[in-house]
């Protein structure tokens, strides 16, 4: 399987990574207003085997790049990826706002995962899209364990 991919680095895949990350790293300095998210979780081994299959995701973006992947252009996967960043966004910015809510905390769980998703498969990058649709399964636990009941 590993015949079929080459080791370089996807600058994009650091961008998508980022933009992604950059509402956490707000979030982990400034709380929200009603800050559900800080709680502690009940679901340790899911949330490591969560942790693992993210770090593997991201490793995968970054690092892997399929043979039969030519370069970046607009395709329809392309646009799912931003509309994908920008509920994400939205959800964030909601939250901040003080919205909680099954809606936002999916959009919270889901816009990136399926963000990554996305990427991945535009990429062509079936490990990726493996490691992503685990993380994902993962998150989408943890999410549903912890804060929607």
């Amino acid at each position: 399987m590993l015949k079929n991919y080459k080791i370089e680095f996807d600058s994009w895949a650091l961008f998508l990574f980022l933009v992604i990350m950059v509402p956490n790293l707000i979030w982990s300095v400034f709380p929200a207003p009603n800050d559900i998210l800080r709680a502690i979780s009940t679901t340790k081994i899911i949330d490591l085997f969560t942790s693992i299959s993210q770090l593997l995701m991201i490793l995968s973006l970054f690092f892997l790049k399929s043979n039969k992947y030519l370069r970046l252009k607009k395709t329809l996967f392309v646009v799912i990826v931003e509309i994908c960043c920008t509920l994400y966004y939205l959800s964030w910015f909601a939250y901040y706002k003080g919205f909680i809510s099954t809606v936002i905390i999916l959009g919270l769980t889901i816009s990136p995962c399926l963000a990554f998703l996305f990427f991945s498969i535009d990429r062509k990058n079936k490990i990726a899209i493996t490691l992503t649709s685990l993380f994902t399964f993962g998150h989408l636990i943890y999410a549903f364990v912890n804060f929607i009941n």
